[in-house]
């Protein structure tokens, strides 16, 4: 067993969900309503924790006006990590809520040896051409840069004037407890981030009464805490704490942290070839499997540790039913780690194959959501 670390930036060792809610002090999902409940991320509890999201779905269920925000870090491939959060957004704008969807390319720039001009094609390459593809549409949606949060000189200004108002309400020890070594760049990421979360409820955007949420992975959530401790001390402004929901890591190939665009090894990417998946998964996918097939005939392989197997109940399995026997195949013995790699290579293949498809098709719609 290796040690767990979970920060914004570090991901590693046996992750233990349980502690992590008693640490960041944060929900267990109980019981949801149907419309949750039928969505595979909600029922299976992918999505497992929260904060403060019983108003979010009591405002969804009046139909009061919600904002999903939810960042993207144009920092690489778009990958089946990403597709996590991607499918929760598609799912929340069915239902009526408006996304915002901030490009952190400001704060990109400080961390990558990139261009802003390269940092902005990898957004829309990568990012929005594959959440147009997943389902997104261009109505209710706010897409933008934080480099260049309007051409609407009155929302711009009411967004950075915001970003510099939280300084004043933010403390030295809160931003060193979370990002430990403080830089510039890292304490001007944090109050862009946290005009992120919060401008939505400005008169300027949806105006004071807007209930607004944001989904994360649990290693996000003390940017969360930070954005919210600073809103809650601030004047100028009577906000609503946002509220957030917390999603399980999807495991890189090799079983070890999250799946991560740095490292090449670790992720499928919604551009990968059928070959590519094949190679990636037979040669990298973390097995839950024994050593020996008589040994795994013997005593069956651990699912819960099988990295295809992960991927085929947050994503690729659907039908519970179906994925019951294979979790019951592979537990008795009677599955192989070889058979259970092979019915998630053909089930990845056929989703990207699609997928793909519609990539391409999407390229048009572009221009409705960058203006």
């Amino acid at each position: 067993m290796t040690k767990m670390i979970v920060t914004p930036w570090t991901v590693e060792g046996d992750i233990n969900y349980e502690r992590l809610i008693k640490e960041f002090g944060i929900q267990p999902l109980r019981k949801l309503p149907d419309v949750f409940e039928k969505n595979v991320l909600y029922r299976r509890r992918v999505v497992f924790a929260h904060r403060d999201f019983d108003k979010i779905i009591r405002a969804i269920d009046q139909k009061k006006k919600v904002v999903m925000m939810t960042g993207l870090m144009p920092s690489g491939k778009f990958h089946l990590g990403h597709m996590l959060l991607a499918q929760q957004f598609v799912f929340y704008q069915k239902l009526g809520v408006k996304l915002y969807i901030a490009v952190a390319d400001l704060e990109a720039y400080n961390a990558r040896q990139k261009t802003t001009e390269e940092l902005r094609e990898i957004a829309i390459d990568q990012y929005l051409l594959n959440y147009i593809a997943l389902g997104l549409k261009p109505e209710n949606v706010d897409f933008y840069f934080q480099s260049e949060r309007s051409k609407d000189a009155k929302k711009s200004n009411a967004f950075y004037s915001l970003a510099g108002k939280f300084a004043r309400y933010a403390t030295f020890n809160e931003f060193k407890g979370v990002y430990g070594e403080i830089t510039p760049g890292k304490m001007s990421s944090s109050l862009l981030q946290a005009a992120d979360m919060y401008h939505p409820q400005l008169k300027e955007f949806e105006g004071p009464n807007t209930f607004t949420f944001i989904p994360v992975g649990i290693d996000q959530d003390p940017h969360i805490r930070l954005a919210r401790g600073m809103a809650n001390r601030m004047k100028d402004y009577t906000f609503t704490s946002i509220a957030s929901t917390y999603h399980t890591f999807l495991p890189a190939l090799n079983g070890k942290g999250k799946m991560s665009s740095s490292k090449e090894s670790s992720f499928i990417a919604m551009t990968d070839d059928e070959k590519t998946v094949e190679n990636k998964i037979k040669k990298y996918a973390f097995s839950g499997g024994r050593t020996t097939v008589k040994e795994h005939r013997e005593k069956g392989g651990n699912p819960d540790k099988d990295v295809s197997f992960q991927y085929l109940k947050m994503f690729f399995e659907p039908n519970d039913k179906k994925l019951e026997n294979i979790y019951n195949s592979y537990s008795s013995g009677e599955m192989l780690s070889g058979e259970l790699k092979q019915i998630l290579i053909e089930k990845i293949n056929a989703f990207l194959k699609a997928h793909q498809k519609n990539r391409e098709k999407s390229k048009k719609l572009l221009d409705k959501f960058i203006y």
